[in-house]
């Protein structure tokens, strides 16, 4: 009989202060820009224009150039998606967040809320969040 406990998420969402969306790349497929267009009610171009940027970096060894979010300063990360709220620290588009966003953490276990259990639990304060 499969072991139920080993497929259950080992994570809160709602326990933590969004780490994820402070991540300085988060890469937008074409896919996600249609998503983001319906969902705002206008073109894939406009979309592309408001919601995101173009990221390059070339060292001569590594070549990426990749569409991205963009970002605003944050008050615990040095900056954050511009599509999270940053009171409550939840998304304003859920329902139409880039598949990364939905992927993440790709598995039953988040190494930030990991990090953050052991930290607040060290601190005997369940609403520390490490400094940045």
């Amino acid at each position: 009989m499969p072991d139920k406990k080993k497929n259950k998420n080992q994570y809160d969402c709602n326990k933590c202060p969004a780490y994820c969306c402070s991540y300085p790349r988060i890469v937008v497929t074409d896919s996600d820009l249609r998503r983001l267009a319906e969902h705002f009610g206008t073109t894939e171009k406009e979309a592309e224009k408001r919601h995101t940027r173009q990221y390059r970096f070339d060292d001569g060894k590594e070549k990426i150039s990749e569409r991205i979010l963009r970002h605003e300063k944050d008050q615990i990360y040095k900056s954050v998606c511009g599509f999270l709220d940053q009171t409550t620290r939840r998304c304003t588009i859920y329902d139409a967040r880039p598949s990364v966003c939905r992927e993440f953490p790709n598995g039953t276990t988040c190494g930030y809320y990991q990090f953050l259990k052991f930290e607040r639990k060290q601190q005997g304060d369940k609403t520390f969040i490490p400094s940045a």
